[in-house]
């Protein structure tokens, strides 16, 4: 028994000197418990985790087992007390009601939205008849109108809109768009039909974002259509410019992370920087003999990326590939070894003390999973290696395959889970297409960069459009095999925590212990393959109702709610659109009511004054789910807008004990947080249609 009371201590001492990268493992736990729980937390007790956590950090001796666990437990405090602190720190006015009229904002950012439509964020905005007070920090319109003047960065526009307060999770445990939405300070979305107009033009600030935008326009400019948006999104991060057709493709290609400015792209040019430096410098005979090139080479490499982060829009991806490449850069002019796990943990500490919220996002999660998973495996393979010589090209070839196929491998859950679609082809993508923007995209884009100034820019953008070319092709080709994509069904909840603990395992632990992490992927894996998914799934603005039948949902309406329509679909994982998905409704529609039986129930869906007019009565086993608010006599269960304010969507499942069904809310699993709650004094939710493209 004492060999058993000893067996952790003795697992925790056979890892030190590699303890270290687990360190924003163990503050992502107390990130993680933030905001899983069902309430919110007091202020004072937040700021009490957070401080008493870093001080223990720092004050803890951990030379013991014990000083280890404490260490672990402060951590765990500080990353809760960071990501309530941060929740609180972002917190604004939220619109709590349909708005529409005149909305004035200046321009702080440009990007397209799901629908293809240009979309702005607007900051300093003024609402008509509104107090300051209750007006949202920052609002985000779509343009769906025609003669807008063109939007810059800084400019004052004046506009005429629809807005609304952010959507929650389309259903019970999906992704919840409000909480994305809090930490942006984004207190209303929209759209407008009418003619976007300038009030006042660009004035002083913004200024990375409008040398972000001006350096897009430059390079579409000599390139012109899906080549030249390609490249402005390689160079500055602006993707306004991208259509949908060309990001789809790149997306079931799995290409969609060259589009994206992360690791790839951030050590293609550190690297490029510092070859192109090293070798001017070394030209010099007299700097070659008597100054340190390397570390000379490395600061202006440094320098250079520092640039590129600026440029970029500074996302989680990019910020972690650039804290990697400093690392790095600086253990070079430090004479320390460049790359390891130490430095990934590093990125990781700074992201997460940064913005805490980033740990739920898909770009944080697959950004790390495949830079760890990485870093790990060339670990091992240049151990196994050591003494063996390699030819060049074999090395690089050999090189090249591992590190596609691990990304690969690593991202995979994480992109299924998020995006409910899985890649065939996307090695084979890969392997014709990582070479081309390494060896050819992203050199020219630092030429073309540093020859702007001289207007000598042209020549080295043309090639790199051949090389964008070429990559588009091979997306598009890639997209339009049989069989490129697979639709997945949304896993659980717990499904990608316990693979993200078991990839961790096997990636960080040392020794043969490591092959312990391979249980908990099992265990998530089998949980994945055997998820169910609700029979009855109702929008939270009653506007949609899906109930689960053996052909897939079928829909009450072929129209409408699109947004909540494709997700109900993606998350079943299933390709149908939404009108063939209203040709597999259970039931009938008629007079803008659609029945339909399921489990013993029956669900009715109402669809406008007069149908709610037209319906007085109904019994207990039946659902009534009404897109205006209703008054039925009858022992049904109602689900109008002014219960779905309450409750947000819900799922019905099949009762536990007898016929009849179960109801779980979005309000249940979300619980009541400071991104959920609604000011008192108005409750009055957008029921009348329309879009917001969030």
């Amino acid at each position: 028994m004492r060999h058993l009371y000893d067996l952790p201590g003795r697992c925790i001492t056979g890892q030190r000197g590699y303890l270290f990268p687990w360190a924003p493992v163990i503050l992502a736990c107390g990130i993680g418990a933030y905001f899983v729980l069902k309430w919110e937390p007091p202020v004072w007790s937040l700021w009490l985790a957070a401080l008493s956590g870093a001080v223990m950090v720092f004050s803890a001796r951990r030379k013991t087992v014990a000083g280890l666990g404490l260490t672990a437990m402060a951590l765990v405090a500080l990353g809760f007390g960071l990501a309530g602190v941060r929740a609180h720190r972002v917190a604004g006015p939220v619109l709590d009601f349909r708005y529409y009229g005149a909305i004035e904002g200046r321009v702080v950012n440009i990007d397209r939205s799901a629908s293809d439509a240009v979309r702005l964020t607007l900051d300093r905005v003024v609402l008509e008849d509104m107090d300051f007070g209750r007006v949202p920090y920052r609002v985000r319109v779509s343009l769906h109108g025609e003669d807008n003047v063109t939007p810059e960065p800084g400019m004052v526009v004046i506009l005429t809109g629809h807005l609304g307060r952010p959507g929650g999770a389309v259903e019970p445990g999906g992704f919840d768009f409000r909480r994305h939405a809090w930490f942006q300070q984004l207190g209303a979305v929209g759209y407008t039909r009418s003619p976007v107009l300038m009030l006042e033009p660009p004035g002083p600030g913004l200024s990375v974002f409008k040398a972000r935008l001006a350096l897009s326009a430059r390079v579409q400019r000599e390139l012109p259509g899906e080549t030249g948006a390609f490249a402005a999104a390689i160079m500055t991060g602006d993707r306004s410019g991208m259509g949908q057709e060309p990001l789809d493709a790149l997306r079931a290609s799995n290409l969609a992370h060259l589009l994206a400015i992360s690791g790839l792209h951030m050590g293609l040019l550190a690297g490029f920087v510092f070859a192109a430096l090293r070798l001017g410098l070394l030209l010099v005979p007299r700097v070659r003999h008597h100054w340190p090139v390397k570390k000379f080479a490395a600061f202006g490499a440094l320098l250079a990326s520092a640039g590129y982060l600026a440029l970029s829009g500074g996302n989680v991806a990019t910020e972690r590939a650039f804290v990697m490449v400093a690392v790095a850069l600086t253990a070079l002019m430090l004479d320390r070894r460049a790359l390891s796990l130490r430095s990934v943990a590093i990125a990781a500490l700074m992201v997460l003390v940064w913005q805490p919220e980033a740990l739920l996002g898909p770009g944080f999660q697959m950004s790390f999973a495949a830079t760890v998973a990485l870093v790990a495996v060339f670990e091992q393979v240049t151990k196994a290696q050591a003494g063996r010589r390699l030819p060049r090209w074999a090395g690089a070839v050999l090189s090249l395959v591992v590190s596609s196929a691990v990304a690969g491998a690593a991202t995979a859950p994480v992109g299924m889970a998020h995006f409910n679609q899985a890649s065939v082809y996307g090695l084979a993508a890969n392997l014709v297409s990582v070479p081309v923007m390494g060896v050819l995209v992203m050199p020219l884009a630092v030429v073309a960069a540093i020859l702007m100034p001289l207007g000598l820019e042209a020549l080295p953008l043309w090639f790199m459009g051949l090389g964008l070319d070429w990559i588009l092709g091979v997306a598009r080709e890639v997209s339009s095999w049989q069989g490129a994509t697979r639709p997945v069904v949304a896993p659980a909840p717990v499904v990608l925590p316990l693979i993200a603990v078991g990839g961790l395992i096997l990636c960080l632990w040392r020794g043969r212990g490591r092959l312990a992490g391979m249980l908990p992927v099992a265990v998530a894996l089998m949980l994945w393959v055997r998820t169910d998914r609700p029979p009855v799934l109702i929008a939270d603005t009653a506007t949609l109702v899906g109930i689960l039948t053996p052909e897939g949902r079928g829909l009450s309406r072929a129209q409408g709610a699109g947004f909540v329509a494709s997700n109900w679909l993606e998350n079943d994982g299933s390709r149908a659109t939404q009108e063939a998905a209203a040709g597999h409704w259970p039931g009938s529609v008629a007079d803008r009511l659609a029945r339909a039986p399921v489990l013993g129930v029956e669900v009715l869906h109402v669809q406008g004054k007069h149908a709610a007019r037209a319906l007085t009565r109904c019994h207990t086993s039946q659902v009534v789910v009404s897109s205006v608010d209703i008054a039925v006599a009858g022992g049904c269960a109602v689900f109008d807008p002014q219960r779905l304010a309450q409750t947000g969507s819900v799922a019905l499942w099949p009762a536990e004990k007898g016929t009849g069904l179960r109801m779980v809310t979005a309000a249940e699993v979300s619980g009541q947080r400071l991104w959920q709650a609604m000011p008192p004094e108005d409750r009055r939710l957008a029921r009348e249609g329309g879009e917001t493209d969030q």
